[in-house]
This record gives structure tokens, sequence and C-alpha cells, in this order.
């Protein structure tokens, strides 16, 4: 079952790279159409605005879910890596459950967001509901919660394949045998 959780975990870490990343290239887009319509043209646009402020809503959720799962977020671990190794691994877990707790307040408090604004409509969209433009944060928190389960339950395989581990000093990656047998820092330890 775990494998098999990873997978579908790696398909949605996949998705959640490529829409965020995709919304960082429409807001690259649309922020200097905005400034050429009004400053070039003297006429400006009046969507670029709010659609740059949408495409950042859905970059933010699904970007930081993404980070989440790579541990790339902010993290100071200064005191923690002071623990022993076994006090350490359970303020990693105390830590977790945390984020875990923020992830279901964003999926219930997401949710009833989104419902109380399904039927409002964006002055400069009037076909769009706000509602779902607060769709990532619930499906943001969602998704950070399935990658908090797979911290959780078993760690998180590095995209090279290697396993997380934890060898008393510090985290590190194990690299598979089909590479060159190295032990590095991650790069949130450094």
């Amino acid at each position: 079952m775990i494998p098999t959780y990873r997978q579908a975990m790696d398909a949605l870490y996949l998705a959640c790279v490529l829409i965020a990343s995709s919304a960082l290239v429409l807001i690259s887009a649309v922020i200097p159409w905005a400034v050429y319509t009004r400053y070039v043209l003297n006429r400006a646009a009046s969507w670029p605005e709010p659609m740059a402020v949408l495409l950042t809503i859905v970059l933010t959720f699904f970007g930081a879910a993404a980070c989440y799962r790579n541990r790339l977020h902010m993290n100071v671990s200064f005191f923690v890596a002071m623990l022993p190794p076994r006090l350490r691994r359970v303020v990693d877990l105390i830590a977790e459950l945390l984020v875990g707790l923020f992830a279901l307040f964003m999926v219930i408090w997401g949710v009833k967001l989104v419902e109380a604004t399904w039927h409002n409509t964006i002055a400069d969209f009037p076909a769009l509901s706000v509602g779902v433009t607060y769709l990532p944060i619930p499906l943001g928190g969602a998704i950070l919660l399935l990658f908090v389960i797979e911290h959780v339950s078993g760690g998180q395989r590095t995209d090279d394949g290697g396993q997380m581990v934890d060898d008393g000093q510090r985290r590190t990656e194990i690299i598979p045998a089909n590479q060159p047998s190295v032990i590095r820092p991650l790069s949130s330890d450094i």
C-alpha cells in the first residue's frame, strides 16, 4: 500500500508543480500586458490585475503544498538539531501533526468560504464565481494533508528515488544503488 500511496503522491506532486508553474508563467505574461496597455496604448485593460491576483492564489496554495512535500519550506531547526535523535523524532512528529492540523483547518474553513461566496461574482469576470476563486484554499489544504500523511506514515521519497533518513545528526538522503553511493545533506538543512 505504501508504494502505491507514494506513487499517487508523486503524481499529485507533479500536478501541483505543473499548476503552480503554469500560474507563474501566466502571471509573468499578464503583468507586462497590463503595463503595455496602460503606458503604451494609454488605455488600461481592466482584467490583468484581478487575473494576476487570482493566479497568485493558485500559485500560493498549490506551490506551498509542493514545496512542503519536498521539505523546501522555511524551517528553523537550530534548537531541534541540538536534541538527541529520539527527542528530535518526537519534535518532528509534533511539527508534522501541527501542519496536518493547519491543513485540516484550511480544508474545513476553505470549504465554508467557497460555499459562502459561490453565488457572488467578480466585477471584471462576471461569469466567474468568487467561490471558484477560493477553491485553491481547500484543495491546497487537502493536498497538504495528504503530503503530511505521507511524511508521517513512512517518510518521503526524494526525486531521485532515494529515501529520507535520520542519521542522528541531520536528515540526509541515501542515493539508490544505481547511482554513486553518497550521503548528502538536504538543502533545507544547510
